[in-house]
């Protein structure tokens, strides 16, 4: 099993490109299911997620081939509308080709995903909006299995869920009435893949939280280049923030992280729109600040443990509240290990800074907290290991490499 070992203490210094999106590259590469003609799409990451979800295409017989970032989909023939378990299994995202499938075939069947290390992730958004629209959905045996053609309809979601929304939007394409989907979640994926849909001859408006789709008889093929991820960037900003570092972040957007932004700077970091990019500096050790996670345009969840990590040198004491999953708070007891003074209290941690942390082994449960530990790994002293990076592989390219290209000493051993 890989480990990335890692020499803390040097401020990281230089340009980072940021990579395509994760979380828009998978709905996307589920819509092409939609097209039955060439799709190509471009700077899509290649990431665990992203290998898993191509899988699930070989079994439906879909063609594809994946040159450097450049994916090409040809979906002309699906042989079997389905998704085994035994790939559903690896990735939760998986549910994503329930939506598009209903819609090009009026058929689909899928295993339901498992648990999750972050907390509980029902699909109840996506199969309670399904049989809204007319569709029959069977359960047994862990499978779902879906049948008929999305009537569309007015269809008010009973949470913002990200995957839910998204799934929702791609199986009412081709409905036979327009939908409207009521309380959406917002986040920059969910519009890109309303701009992707509609440049491949979709019709869908999205005002506020609500989103309009009027169904067409068919969509065609495009050529189209997945956007930043605003995930990745944030990632790449607290790593200038703990080491006190200085870096340009090519591609990154400042409207896709706003929240994220102001709370770095109110804890000290200098950050700065700078041509096709962002420039972000550290000039001395942080503030204490306090933030409560939220869906988007709140502060988002995936970016906590990662601040979280950050916020343990800051001076003074701040306070998280983690408001969307119960178990994402496992990074806490592996900072411990490096020396981080935290009391946890239900879905609230009390952050008492720290002048330093220490090198230490720890372990990554899931991606974001992989990522928050190999940024504390930055700040510490000493020498760092952290174990089963194959969760940080999941959401980050090379991270290791791009690291080391700004003065990381860090190496993949394992």
């Amino acid at each position: 099993m890989q480990k990335f070992r890692i020499i803390g203490g040097n401020p990281v210094r230089g340009k980072l490109r940021v990579q395509g999106a994760k979380n828009a590259s998978l709905p996307i590469i589920a819509a092409s299911l939609l097209i039955k003609e060439e799709v190509v799409l471009h700077d899509v990451p290649r990431l665990r997620d992203v290998s898993t979800l191509l899988e699930i295409l070989t079994f439906m017989g879909v063609e594809h081939q994946f040159e450097g970032n450049t994916l090409v989909i040809n979906a002309k023939t699906i042989q079997q509308p389905a998704a085994p378990y035994e790939l559903v299994k690896q990735m939760r995202a998986s549910i994503l080709v329930m939506g598009p499938l209903i819609s090009r075939l009026g058929e689909v069947e899928v295993a339901r995903p498992g648990g999750c290390a972050i907390g509980h992730r029902p699909i109840d958004v996506h199969i309670n909006g399904f049989k809204r629209m007319g569709v029959d959905i069977q359960e047994f045996a862990g499978t779902i299995k879906a049948k008929g053609w999305p009537r569309g309809g007015t269809i008010y979601l009973e949470e913002r869920s990200v995957t839910g929304t998204e799934n929702l939007i791609m199986g009412s394409v081709m409905a036979q009435n327009v939908t409207r989907l009521v309380n959406v979640a917002l986040e920059p994926h969910v519009k890109e893949l309303i701009q992707f849909l509609n440049k491949a001859g979709a019709k869908i408006n999205m005002e506020g939280d609500q989103v309009l789709i009027h169904p067409v008889s068919e969509l065609h093929g495009i050529e189209y280049t997945i956007g930043p991820d605003y995930i990745e960037a944030d990632t790449f900003m607290a790593a200038a923030a703990i080491t006190r570092g200085d870096i340009f972040i090519e591609g990154a957007r400042w409207e896709d992280s706003t929240s994220e932004i102001l709370k770095l700077q109110e804890a000290g970091v200098e950050i700065h729109k700078d041509g096709p990019g962002i420039r972000v500096t550290c000039r001395r050790r942080l503030k204490a600040v306090n933030f409560k996670t939220a869906p988007y345009p709140g502060f988002p969840t995936d970016f906590q443990p990662i601040f979280s990590a950050v916020l343990t040198l800051a001076e003074g004491t701040s306070f998280v509240e983690e408001s969307l999953y119960e178990n994402r708070f496992t990074h806490f007891p592996e900072l411990q290990r490096m020396g981080a003074r935290v009391v946890i209290e239900d879905r609230v941690a009390t952050i008492y800074g720290v002048k330093k942390l220490w090198g230490a082994p720890v372990m990554a449960s899931d991606a974001r907290c992989g990522a928050a530990l190999v940024v504390a790994a930055l700040g510490a002293e000493g020498e760092s290991t952290i174990d089963r990076v194959y969760h940080i592989d999941r959401a980050y390219e090379r991270l290791d490499d791009k690291l080391r290209s700004v003065g990381v000493d860090i190496e993949r051993i394992g």
